[in-house]
Parts: structure tokens; sequence; C-alpha cells
């Protein structure tokens, strides 16, 4: 009962073409992930709330506001609709909308799984979706399936099933039943179109597919209108399957570099570069510029002087202002070597 398994549904699997949910491939949906609750904790991350709710708003041209106001109206109308089908298989639904800076925040994330695990003690499903009706612009997740990824690699799920309306990452009109190393000529395979109501495409699933197997998840890209084929991806019998690679991260190191946000980067000269890879702190002396407002707690990028080669991740001790004000200053910190990720 402790092993996780995010399923992800794209706005093109639950809806039909002119945005209604889609009564038979919910029903078949459900079904499935009713018969894996019975092994496995669930986190069903569905799209669709802007499409179910955008059928009423008269002239919609997808607008941001226009966006809010119909998930506004399609959130409910989605989450009671889940909440009708679930509780014929005996389970009770949890409507979790989260924010993308939850995942900033240590402590905001920390709390996010608290009462998920709450929820998982008690057997209730969560259906997560983003915020839209009050989320940022600039803050917002890219689409769900980078909510699904981050809810995955920060609670080390078992699986992370990218369900949508194609059967796999193609090439040639076939599958490709299995990925292991995410290289140009594979993004390249990436259609860069989205649907008519979703965000993603096959790159971000290719995107997230290459972050969540880096640190230790299964991944697998399937079509989920297909009958059955949830279990099947579980099992690995259809879709595109990308292999977890080892991971020795720790929880806390998994949120520093797979999970949390970032805004900042800071670039840092050869002598620090060495440092880093030898596991030591991040002085404010190597730092030679900071690229975005630093504030302390948040998480930067650390990248060479010259180049775009990315050495790592780290937890800032200070803020930009005060690095740059007291650069000088002997031993100051910018990130302890406890708080840094290299890669």
């Amino acid at each position: 009962m402790n092993d996780l398994i995010v399923i992800k549904l794209g706005t093109s699997v639950v809806t039909e073409d002119d945005g209604r949910l889609d009564e038979a491939v919910l029903d078949d949906v459900v079904g499935q992930i009713a018969a894996l609750h019975k092994k496995y904790r669930l986190i069903v991350v569905s799209s669709g709330a802007v499409a179910a709710g955008q059928v009423d708003i008269k002239g919609y041209s997808g607008k941001l506001p226009e966006q809010k106001a119909a998930a506004a109206i399609g959130n409910p109308r989605l989450i009671q609709d889940y909440a009708n089908r679930f509780a014929k298989h005996g389970i009770t639904v949890a409507q979790t909308l989260c924010e993308r800076d939850v995942f900033a925040d240590r402590q905001r994330f920390l709390r996010l799984r608290e009462m998920l695990e709450t929820l998982w003690e008690h057997r209730v499903v969560p259906i997560v979706n983003e915020n839209d009706v009050v989320s940022d612009l600039e803050l917002r997740f890219s689409d769900n399936d980078e909510l699904a990824t981050l809810l995955a690699v920060g609670f080390s799920a078992k699986a992370l099933l990218l369900g949508t309306s194609v059967d796999g990452v193609m090439e040639n009109d076939e599958v490709i039943s299995k990925i292991t190393d995410f290289d140009e000529k594979v993004f390249a395979l990436a259609e860069k179109s989205t649907s008519q109501f979703g965000l993603g495409g096959m790159l971000s699933k290719l995107t997230c597919a290459d972050k969540a197997a880096s640190f230790g998840v299964d991944v697998v890209i399937f079509n989920a209108r297909t009958a059955g084929n949830i279990a099947q991806a579980l099992r690995r019998k259809t879709g595109t399957w990308c292999p977890a690679k080892s991971s020795n991260l720790s929880s806390y190191h998994k949120w520093v570099a797979g999970v949390s946000l970032i805004l900042s980067r800071v670039r840092v000269d050869s002598g620090a570069a060495k440092a880093l890879r030898q596991r030591k702190s991040l002085l404010g002396v190597g730092v030679t510029s900071i690229e975005g407002v630093l504030k302390q707690g948040e998480i930067f990028e650390i990248y060479p002087e010259h180049g775009e080669g990315l050495i790592g991740v780290a937890k800032a001790r200070i803020d930009s202002k005060s690095a740059q004000d007291h650069k000088d200053k002997h031993g100051l910190v910018l990130a302890h070597a406890d708080e840094i990720v290299i890669y």
C-alpha cells in the first residue's frame, strides 16, 4: 500500500471534440483507477476543467480572463463528475487545487504532502489540477504534465502514467516501446502542436518523462482513451516506457533539484565551479553575476561564467542584494554544500 502511482489525464482524454466530458471514456478510466486503488496510493491529475467550462462562455476566444472564468465554471463540474463515478465504486475523492509557488517553499510543499498523506490514510483519491482561477500567469505550471511530474518526483512515486489521446511516442507511424536516452533525435520526434483544448503536447511529455525518469520514476506515455490501457500502461504493455534511472537523492535533494520553482540563475567563475564539483559550498567571492532577483531560501540554478552547461541547483542562504553588497567578504556563503545538487 506504500507504492504511489501518479496518473495524468489530458484534456483530449476526458473530453469530446466540443469540450464536453466524454462519458464512456470517464466510466472506463474511473473503473480502472478504482481497481488500482485496492493496491496503490494514487494521485489523479486531471485536465479538462477549462474545456468543460468554456462551453458556457459565449464567443470563447481563449484569452486569459476567459480561461480563468471557464476554469471557475468547469472545476466544480469536473470534480462532481468524478465524485459521482467513484462513488459507484465506494471511493471518495478530494479536489486538490495546486499553485506553482507551493513547490517553491519547502514548508508549504511539506504541508501539501502531509495533507495528501492524510487523504491516503483515509483511502481518499485526490483529484489534482492547477488552481487556474487565481494562478499568476508568470508562475503557472507550463501544463498539467509538469504538475504531475513535480508530484511524482516530489513524493517518490513508483510510476508516472501520462495519459493522452495518442498511442505513445511515434516514429514512422509506429510506437516506440522504450526510450532510455533523451537525445536530440528523440525530442525531434515530438509534435509541437497541441490539442484544441490542451496546453501540452508530446514535447511537453518527453521533457517531463526525461525529468521524472532521471529522478527514479518509471514513466509511460500512452493512449488513455483506449479501454483498459491504464492497467496495461502500468504493466508496460502499451505506450512508450521511459525506465527510471538510479537515483540516490534524499527527498530533500529531490525537492531542491526536481520540484522547487526556479526563477534565478547564478554564474560562477572557474574556481567556484571546480569547488562545487568537489562538493564544497558556493562562496560569494566565486559569483560573477546573478540573473533575476534571488530571495533568501529560494532555489537557483548555477551556471559557468561563460556557457550554458548547467552545473547544478542550490538553496540560497542570502538574497541577491546581500550577495552583491558583501561580495568580497571573506567566507560569505551563498549556498551551503548540503543544500547544493550537482549534475
